[in-house]
């Protein structure tokens, strides 16, 4: 059977939802299951985490590397990821029977295969399960500071709330990432106004994130109004002078924007 989306979400947060603690307690899901976790040191070029299924059990291995330790955000949404592949029936099926080959998992970021998709959400509604998550939205003026209090609450990334915020939180907004002046990808709420940004693979230059490329800073942490027409295609002549904000976030040559509208 192929898993959609209401099924993964009602999985995954039917299972967050036996456990009391706001932000879901992991440790106790892996000792409830009889799983074994490792984390270990297996280079910073090869993958986040993995999944195997071996002589009757499941093993489920982190990369220490590259930041997935025990209970920090990174290592969290990996292992909800690797608990994806385990609790998703035909995951877990194809990886008993050898259909599912183990492959190795590059969670937090835009997934290109169908699968990594499917745990990537399992694991967005494992540690934000809507219900909580909504409640700590509800009439909340959106900011920087309401996705930094939410990813505190959850324990997850910056990045993994805005996503999670930008599919279930109560204000639609744009998230952009970018790395050395290139739009690395880009999300958005579905109700978000605009759907392309005007410079599709280059960051805008009369942007916050273009001030940080261009300027070279070391590190921003920067809120500003833009206009709708320095970052968005497709601006209609009566939105020409639409306004927007934008709070950019960069560090070591990477920067996160989050764009909004009040």
């Amino acid at each position: 059977m192929i898993p959609t989306k209401p099924s993964i979400k009602e999985l995954a947060e039917t299972i967050a939802l036996e456990y009391q603690e706001k932000a879901t307690p992991l440790d106790s899901i892996i000792d409830d299951e009889g799983l074994a976790v490792y984390y270990d040191s297996y280079g910073k070029d090869t993958v986040d985490g993995m999944t195997f299924y071996e002589n009757g059990k499941f093993y489920i291995h982190l990369n220490t590397d590259l930041g997935n330790k025990p209970n920090s955000a990174k290592g969290r949404f990996t292992l909800a990821h690797e608990l994806g592949h385990y609790y998703i029936d035909s995951h877990r099926i194809g990886l008993k029977k050898g259909l599912l080959e183990p492959h190795p998992s590059r969670t937090n970021r835009k997934q290109f295969n169908q699968i990594e998709r499917e745990a990537d959400y399992f694991a967005s509604c494992l540690l934000m399960p809507e219900a909580r998550f909504k409640k700590d939205c509800y009439r909340k003026e959106f900011s920087i500071e309401l996705i930094d209090f939410l990813k505190d609450e959850y324990n997850v990334s910056r990045t993994a709330c805005a996503f999670r915020f930008a599919g279930i939180g109560n204000h639609s907004i744009m998230i952009i990432y970018g790395e050395n002046g290139k739009v690395i990808w880009r999300h958005c709420s579905e109700d978000f106004p605009y759907k392309y940004l005007l410079y599709q693979n280059r960051v805008a230059p009369k942007t916050v994130m273009g001030e940080y490329f261009a300027e070279s800073i070391e590190n921003l942490f920067k809120k500003e109004e833009i206009w709708a027409v320095d970052i968005f295609d497709y601006v209609k002549d009566d939105d020409s002078h639409r306004k927007f904000f934008e709070h950019c976030i960069s560090y070591k040559g990477r920067a996160l924007s989050i764009v909004w509208e009040e």
